[in-house]
């Protein structure tokens, strides 16, 4: 992403330039808002441990900042069989 111009908006108190775990964004001036989105290869065949390792790697983001976790977002790669 380097040479990449990204729009300077003073809400944004962490953002790409930080390479930090997460973004961090003012909403007002007592509350700013924690995202984080991880997308790794499975490492376990078990899509339920897959996606509690999945969970604990984002929470602990969202935590290594100073949040408080209070709602959570999924993503999912599928492939076509042939």
């Amino acid at each position: 992403m380097t040479g990449l111009a990204f729009k300077k908006d003073p809400n944004l108190l962490v953002g790409i330039e930080n390479s930090d775990d997460a973004g961090i964004y003012k909403l007002s001036d007592d509350i700013a808002l924690i995202q984080t989105l991880d997308f790794f290869t499975p490492i376990v065949n078990d899509p339920y441990n897959f996606g509690r390792i999945a969970a604990a790697n984002s929470l602990s983001d969202v935590y290594a900042m100073g949040g408080k976790p209070i709602t959570a977002m999924n993503i999912v790669c599928l492939t076509l069989s042939s």
